[in-house]
């Protein structure tokens, strides 16, 4: 497979220019600036370097089942891009991916924790503390429409007497909001990409010294090695990425609108399925009335005994989900990640969380 670089190379000369922007917003935030801001429950960072694809949903799906499995109030704060409406909200896991944005949608389903979703995620977050505190004192929960200030959470007065614990969703790059741990989730194909808009990366690696964790591949075990060489000497995560999805007694048409399509399609057929024809769409594509009726045309002109996506995928079909045909079923498949030594990663974790 050729490298983004050598697909883009036409772009390159433009490479100079997205590297001076970024170098401008370092200088806003090392002088004030783009002021950060700080809520009161401790923050965890779940983020990447490049435009996605490496699996920083399905890790905040894990850490919030397992801080929630220690008895620790969790929720998660999110942008929600491609929702219509500015306002902060609490994701309602039987609304729309119009309405919250389809991660945002699917972390509320899969992890069964609070989603707030705001531009800001800081209005996110006040939202969030907001409602727990209401909850604490049965005073009932808060609205989905909410439109907090953006004072300090510690001078709005109204402070939850019980902490809990933010997970910041694709946060690496939202410094606007300060984090106590920082998780950066990097594979090999970070490892050797270049900057934006030639590359896929949002930041130059040098970036990664701000993570507090690495988060890697467990099948790419030798780019720990690369990461020490190079002078990483924090923890470093091994994750396991496994496919959940039904079997299938016959051949299926696979199809998603996600940034690496090419690692959804390897999965299925790692977990035995059997691909007549595989369609990648952009990522955070919007499904149309034509995009399915060529989807069931293509699965029945395969012999296909089922079309298979992804969760994130389903999320964005929405009612339309349940439109396929019985003969041709839609069904979605899971992405689980498990982190190796889960208990000493947790401990660390908490032991950081003080």
């Amino acid at each position: 497979m050729n490298s983004p670089l050598s697909t883009r190379r036409l772009l390159l000369p433009l490479v100079p220019l997205y590297r001076s922007a970024l170098a401008f917003r370092e200088f806003r935030l090392l002088f004030g600036m783009e002021p950060v801001r700080r809520l009161l429950w401790p923050v965890i960072s779940i983020g990447n370097l490049s435009t996605g694809g490496s699996g920083k949903t399905p890790l905040t799906i894990a850490l919030a089942k397992l801080l929630t499995g220690k008895g620790i109030h969790v929720d998660v704060l999110s942008r929600g891009y491609g929702r219509h409406s500015q306002l902060a909200a609490k994701v309602n896991s039987e609304g729309s991916a119009e309405d919250f944005g389809d991660e945002p949608l699917l972390m509320a389903r899969a992890a069964e924790v609070p989603v707030f979703v705001a531009p800001q995620r800081y209005q996110a977050g006040l939202l969030a503390e907001a409602g727990q505190s209401l909850a604490i004192r049965g005073s009932g929960a808060v609205g989905s429409g909410f439109s907090p200030d953006t004072r300090s959470a510690k001078s709005t007065g109204a402070l939850a007497p019980e902490v809990g614990v933010h997970l910041l969703d694709d946060g690496f790059q939202h410094r606007q909001l300060a984090r106590d741990v920082n998780i950066l989730v990097l594979d090999r194909r970070d490892w050797q990409d270049g900057l934006l808009p030639a590359g896929n990366l949002r930041e130059p690696l040098k970036a990664a010294r701000r993570a507090s964790v690495i988060a890697i591949p467990a099948n790419e075990p030798s780019l720990e090695g690369e990461l020490r060489r190079w002078g990483w000497q924090g923890p470093v995560w091994r994750m396991r990425r496994t496919m959940e999805v039904l079997s299938m007694n016959g051949p299926v048409v696979a199809f998603c609108g996600i940034a690496r399509p090419e690692q959804f399609f390897a999965g299925l057929e790692a977990a035995g399925l059997r691909l007549a024809a595989r369609t990648a769409f952009p990522d955070h594509h919007r499904y149309t009335v034509r995009d399915l009726d060529r989807l069931v045309a293509a699965a029945r002109a395969a012999g296909a005994a089922a079309l298979v996506t992804t969760e994130k995928d389903m999320a964005r079909l929405g009612k339309r989900a349940s439109t396929f045909p019985k003969s041709i079923p839609l069904i979605a498949a899971r992405l689980n990640v498990e982190i190796e030594d889960q208990d000493g990663a947790l401990d660390w974790l908490l032991g950081r969380l003080g």
